[in-house]
């Protein structure tokens, strides 16, 4: 499933790309591309949000919401 994390100040790419290592380490994870300009990771995971909050969180992160990724088609 194809979700979209929103996380409180990505400031910076270096910030966002350790968001989205710490993220593929997690055994569910198969992709993972974070936007710290709109502060979201978008993650491809079979996982619930719960994990991938608890990951975040633990690598420094406020996780703000998580929701289901749309496709310009639905």
């Amino acid at each position: 499933m194809k979700k979209v994390i929103e996380i409180e100040d990505l400031c910076c790419k270096r910030c966002a790309e350790r968001a989205e290592k710490k993220l593929l380490l997690l055994d569910g994870v198969t992709g993972a591309k974070a936007n710290f300009k709109k502060n979201l990771v978008f993650v491809e995971t079979t996982l619930p949000d719960s994990a991938l909050t608890a990951c975040l969180e633990l690598a420094g992160f406020i996780v703000n919401a998580i929701r289901p990724r749309k496709g310009i088609f639905g």
